[in-house]
This record gives C-alpha cells, sequence and structure tokens, in this order.
C-alpha cells in the first residue's frame, strides 16, 4: 500500500488524511498538538450555497469580485460547486453546524449578495469545525505525529519523496501533503495563532516549487485593540454593527458604499486612514444596538473576550484595529493540489490555487479546506492530465535568497516590525527596498529548535513577500501600494517565483 505524509492539522490536512486513510498508509505530522491551527481559531463561518433563493453562479460572482480581477474562475466554480457536498461530509463527520427551527442557519457577511454564511456554536465554528473532525481522526488508522516539526522536504530526481524532521529524522512516503495554514506571525498585530509561521511555503521554496501572489495579505478590520488582538468576527459586522470615529460618527459611509461590510481590504485601510487623523484615539465598533444578550448568545466567544479585557461591548462601543488575518498567496498549485514538484501537493491556505485572487471573500477559507483536501486525495486516485507549469502564470521571477558570511543577526521582533511597516496595509517603493536591505543583512538562524527552525522560515517567506510586492507595481485586493494608487488595466496578472 503506498504511504503519504500529511504536514498540518487544520481542515485542509485532516480533511485529506481521512479522505486518504481508507486507501493508504498515513502519517499525519504537526509541529504543536492538534487543535493548533488556524481553523480551530476560525469564527466568521463557512460560506456555500444551501439556500433555494441562493446559488451557485451568485457565489462564484462574489468570489470573483472579492478577488480583485484575479480569481481563477474555473478554480472558484470547483469550490462554490462542490461545497454543499463538502458540507455534507463535515456534518457526516460529527460537525454541528447551528439551526433555527430544525434547519441551518444561515448568517450574512461583508461582500456576499446572500446569507450564506453557515456557523458552529455562533462563534466558535472553526473550532466546531477542528475538534469534530480531530475526533474522527483519532479514531481512524492514521499515525498522528503531534509535536514533531518537519525542517525540509526531501528531493529525489525532482519529485517529493519525504520529509526531514528537526532530528534528523527523514520520513519517506510516496505523496507529500503540505497543509501548514498561513503566515501571520510575519506581523507584531495578527488574529492567527503562534503557529502560523509559514512553514509549508518556506519549505517549498528551499525545495525548488513554484510560489505565487505572496504579495497578497488581507488584513482583517476589526480585531480587539488589546494584547492578543482577538478577532472581532466580520460577522459582527454583518448583524449590524458599525465603525465609529472619535466623535461617534460612521466613517465608512464616506468611503465605500457599501460602508462597514464592503471588502476587507477597503474597510481595513479605511480604519486605518481614520486612525492617523486622530492619532491616540481609536476607531471603535458599536454593536450597542445588537443588546448585550443577543450579542452573549450569537458571540459567546468573543462576549468573553471583551469582557476579559474589561470591555461591556453590549452597552459601549469597542477599540478594533486592523491585524494580519488572511494569506492569499502560497505554493502555486493546480484545482487538484498539485504543485510543480512530482508527488507534493499543497492545500488550504499554504497554497495559492487561484481561488481568492488578490483579496479573499468572508467565509471561503474554510469551505476551501475541506473541498481541496478531498481533491488533492482524488489526484492521487486517479490524476488528471499534468499541466506545463511554465505556460499560464505570467511573470516569473527569480528570488535571491543567499545569506551573507557577515549577515547579523535577528530577533523575530525586529523581523514582524519590519514587516509591518514596510509590507503591511501601505506599501510603497522606498520603505520596501529599505526593508530588502535590511533583510539582505541579517543571517538565518542556525536550526537547533521549533523556534529558530520557525525564525528561519519567517526570514525565507518575509524575502519572497517583498520581493514580490516591489514587483507588483500598482495596488489591487489586500496589496496596496502609495506609490502606485491605481491597479493596472485588465487582465490581471499573477506572479510567480521559484529559488534556482
Amino acid at each position: 500500500m503506498k504511504s503519504i505524509l500529511v504536514i498540518g492539522s487544520g481542515v485542509a490536512g485532516v480533511t485529506a488524511a481521512l479522505e486518504a486513510v481508507d486507501r493508504y498508509d498515513v502519517t499525519l505530522l504537526t509541529k504543536s498538538d492538534l487543535a493548533q491551527s488556524n481553523t480551530r481559531y476560525a469564527q466568521g463561518g463557512v460560506a456555500v450555497v444551501t439556500t433555494e433563493d441562493d446559488s451557485v453562479e451568485s457565489h462564484v460572482a462574489d468570489t470573483l469580485l472579492a478577488g480583485a480581477g484575479l480569481s481563477d474562475e474555473d478554480t472558484v466554480r470547483v469550490l462554490c460547486a462542490e461545497g454543499p457536498e463538502a458540507i455534507d461530509e463535515l456534518i457526516d463527520r460529527g460537525v454541528k453546524f447551528d439551526q433555527v427551527d430544525g434547519h441551518l442557519a444561515h448568517g450574512l457577511e461583508a461582500a456576499h449578495s446572500y446569507a450564506r454564511i453557515l456557523h458552529a456554536g455562533g462563534d466558535a465554528t472553526g473550532a466546531g469545525i477542528a475538534y469534530a473532525l480531530i475526533d474522527r481522526l483519532r479514531a481512524s488508522a492514521v499515525v498522528i505525529r503531534e509535536s514533531t516539526t518537519a525542517v525540509d522536504l526531501v528531493i529525489e530526481d525532482g519529485a517529493a519523496v519525504g520529509v526531514t524532521l528537526l532530528d534528523g529524522e527523514v520520513l519517506r512516503a510516496d505523496a507529500v501533503i503540505l497543509a501548514t495554514g498561513g503566515a501571520g506571525q510575519l506581523y507584531p498585530y495578527t488574529t492567527n495563532p503562534e503557529v502560523a509561521t509559514g512553514d509549508g511555503v518556506a519549505m517549498a521554496l528551499r525545495a525548488g516549487a513554484i510560489v505565487s501572489d505572496l504579495e497578497f495579505y488581507q488584513f482583517h478590520p476589526t480585531s480587539l485593540d488589546a494584547p492578543g488582538n482577538f478577532l472581532v468576527s466580520e460577522a459582527v459586522r454583518g448583524e449590524g454593527a458599525v465603525l465609529i470615529d472619535r466623535d461617534g460618527e460612521r466613517f465608512m459611509l464616506g468611503i465605500h458604499p457599501d460602508a462597514e461590510l464592503a471588502p476587507r481590504d477597503v474597510v481595513a485601510r479605511g480604519i486605518a486612514t481614520q486612525m492617523a487623523k486622530q492619532p491616540g484615539v481609536p476607531i471603535r465598533l458599536d454593536a450597542t444596538a445588537l443588546g448585550a444578550e443577543f450579542l452573549a448568545r450569537r458571540f459567546p466567544n468573543i462576549d468573553a473576550a471583551c469582557r476579559a479585557q474589561g470591555f461591556d461591548w453590549g452597552n459601549e462601543p469597542i477599540p478594533v484595529t486592523p491585524a494580519a488575518h488572511y494569506w492569499m498567496g502560497g505554493v502555486r498549485t493546480d484545482e487538484w493540489g498539485r504543485t510543480s514538484i512530482r508527488g507534493l501537493y499543497a492545500v488550504g491556505e499554504v497554497a495559492c490555487n487561484g481561488l481568492h485572487g488578490a483579496n479573499r471573500l468572508a467565509s471561503n477559507s474554510l469551505l476551501e479546506g475541506a473541498v481541496y483536501g478531498t481533491r488533492c486525495i482524488a489526484a492521487l486516485e486517479d490524476p488528471p492530465p499534468a499541466e506545463d507549469w511554465d505556460a499560464d502564470w505570467a511573470q516569473p521571477f527569480d528570488l535571491d535568497l543567499v545569506d551573507r558570511d557577515d549577515a547579523d543577526d535577528f530577533t523575530r521582533n525586529d523581523l514582524q516590525t519590519l514587516m509591518w511597516n514596510a509590507a503591511g496595509l501601505t506599501r510603497a517603493g522606498d520603505g520596501m527596498r529599505a526593508a530588502v536591505s535590511r533583510l539582505a543583512a541579517w543571517k538565518s538562524p542556525e536550526v537547533t529548535d521549533a523556534k529558530s527552525a520557525e525564525d528561519a522560515n519567517l526570514l525565507i517567506v518575509s524575502r519572497a513577500v517583498l520581493a514580490m510586492a516591489l514587483a507588483r507595481q500598482e495596488s489591487r485586493g489586500g496589496h496596496y501600494r502609495s506609490d502606485f494608487p491605481d491597479a493596472l488595466p485588465a487582465p490581471a496578472h499573477h506572479s510567480s517565483a521559484a529559488q534556482k
């Protein structure tokens, strides 16, 4: 029986493992415990068509619009069309989505034309999915290795045949599936857990895989402006909460016709702009019209987090600030999760299959993990024709990631501060070039433990993000340049790169 290695324990990785276990010997690695993933902390829900008034075409149109001209329509159609079946599978695996009168409950979020967002436990959708899948995983024949850090892919004859672990052990397999999530720890303000350090993209870069669109990072508009940057779900604004300035006025009305429900990049920059106009005075989210009882019932986790910080959000507006949230770029894949290296697959946030384009539509990411976690196993079982990786995604360029002999040591805080200032909500050529020079003066740490392995990965990823952000001389979606504030004429182009 063939063997598969899955690296990562979020919805994408666990779905892939469960899909494969009846046909393959499957080992799943995670560098922390199984529950530590971006999936576990996702609040907003799962966007999927499950009502008669909604349609796949509408979901496709909303996703393409949010993607700012960069989403791949075929990939989007796969997600929207196969989404309902993926939800049925999640329910079969124990996920308990919220219901009203015996039917699935539906919420509305920004940039969606219909109330199509499913939730579990109010604002604990990710936790509901994660724990249900983990229970099913533990009951399966999948070999689980927690607290196990993979540091590099093993490549032989141009194919991925395994991984090297932190202690030097080599695990071999017929296929390797990267499901390592995003890289929120590139920034000091992030809604991501500490494990989100870009490991999969860094491993793929060192192995020579093609990566794409790394410059596109989505900053969630509303994290709690308090230590930890606890996410205040977009669903709160979907229910009617509004953003107000120091005078109590709704400033988003003058920025976008959809105001607080505009695309996330618009709202996040609107908040940042207003913050600059009132330095020292926070932007506030006013949910008081919804009532304390409703907020506690609908958003129990946010309610608890607010109270833990001393905020009574049912009776007073709460301070919010943007924070790094979701990476649209990643290891380039096709619509089956295949990368440019034979035997290497990538699914979930670590992958870039063209679905999210330049700006992810709210609540599409959990569905992506479920849909593409299934599809990559289908590709193993009955592989589609191979893709010509040099034929489509435009403007490839090499990344100069070589460390200098005289380079300096750095701290993670140094790197995060540099990335926030140079490659955060607003970017400019001069600042990014200065940051590139600064990064070139830092040497990759010797990998002796999990922390140094993560720091080495963050360094290589930050260099790649800045290289691709400098190359994209326009503003589009999550990539905004003050020196190139307009989008280039259509058609939009993907960026792609590989370490040679």
